[in-house]
């Protein structure tokens, strides 16, 4: 048996700029946390001849072409899989569709474990780069790159996206001190909506391929206040990096009218007015997660939670896609 997990993921700035319509034109950067919530898969085989998966579905198929999951499907193709005795089993902390990068968790985990199972060693660069060509180029979703990478790498990590289709990828230099006050600091909150992130990403895909000036002009500000918040990171200044935030969701929210709702707009105007310095929705937006940075940690969640709120307390994953069990 082979289990594997990898991690969801927080934005911290820049988030949209890693989509190709984008950075093959305009070069992207953002900055991503790993957080310690996860997406496990469970791979074994089993004494059937058939394909067996567990996921929010049950299927049972002869042969890898009857698979309907497309990204375990496309990734037995991709790997050249051949055995037909085969179970794969996915579960998750939190579910899909909350923003927080998990249908690229669950393909780094999936493909770590096929690897493992082959006897492969995957550089993590290379583990991205696969679950990337698999999410993007073959099954053509209108998605960015982030997830892939921090799923893989894991930790709190820069990356820029270039017009080639390279990625660069390096640690943000940031103290322990700050570390921990960030860590400390940033509280997650569901908002009881999940929705696709393919939907909102596709509109901004199809205006930036239209050389839309609003929304070229929206991610490149997008942009530049990730790398002003890689400075205050950096620096130790976590207050001017909460009120990025802010900024950065304010331009962010008018990327798409499906990006927010009534309902989230009154919460995020309750939070801002009981302690929280900066916020946004996590992932393309649309519903999911809340985050929000505060120095009145006690006052925020009691606010919150009145308001019917569900906190979820997290810590930051420096592991990256890694196997947890192989026997």
């Amino acid at each position: 048996m082979i289990i594997t997990r990898s991690p969801l993921r927080i934005t911290l700035g820049g988030g949209g700029t890693d989509v190709p319509s984008y950075y093959r034109e305009h070069s992207g950067f953002l900055i991503a946390a790993a957080i310690d919530k996860y997406v496990y898969i469970t791979l074994h085989n089993t004494f059937v001849a058939e394909l067996i998966l567990k996921y929010s579905k049950h299927e049972r198929v002869t042969s890898i072409d009857e698979i309907q999951h497309p990204i375990v499907r496309e990734a037995l193709r991709l790997l050249k899989v051949n055995v037909t005795n085969l179970e794969i089993a996915s579960m998750a902390d939190i579910h899909a569709g909350t923003g927080l990068g998990s249908s690229g968790s669950f393909t780094t985990a999936l493909l770590k474990a096929l690897h493992t199972s082959q006897k492969h060693l995957i550089h993590p660069r290379e583990l991205a780069e696969q679950a990337c060509h698999l999410e993007l180029d073959v099954l053509k979703e209108p998605i960015g790159k982030q997830d892939q990478y921090i799923a893989a790498f894991g930790g709190l990590t820069c990356f820029r996206f270039m017009p080639n289709d390279q990625v660069e990828v390096s640690p943000l230099k940031i103290s322990s001190e700050t570390m921990y006050n960030l860590e400390d600091n940033l509280v997650l909150f569901f908002t009881g909506q999940s929705r696709s992130a393919s939907n909102i990403l596709k509109d901004q895909d199809v205006k930036t391929k239209q050389n839309d000036k609003e929304m070229i002009e929206n991610l490149h500000f997008i942009k530049d206040i990730g790398r002003q918040s890689k400075d205050a990171l950096e620096s130790g200044d976590l207050s001017t990096f909460g009120k990025l935030m802010n900024i950065h969701w304010e331009h962010k929210r008018k990327r798409s009218p499906n990006m927010s709702n009534g309902a989230i707009d009154e919460w995020y105007t309750l939070a801002m007015k009981n302690g929280a310095l900066g916020g946004k929705l996590i992932g393309a937006g649309g519903g999911g997660f809340l985050m929000f940075y505060t120095e009145e940690k006690s006052r925020l969640r009691h606010v919150l939670r009145e308001a019917g709120l569900r906190e979820v307390r997290f810590r930051f994953d420096f592991e990256g896609t890694k196997v947890v069990i192989q026997s």
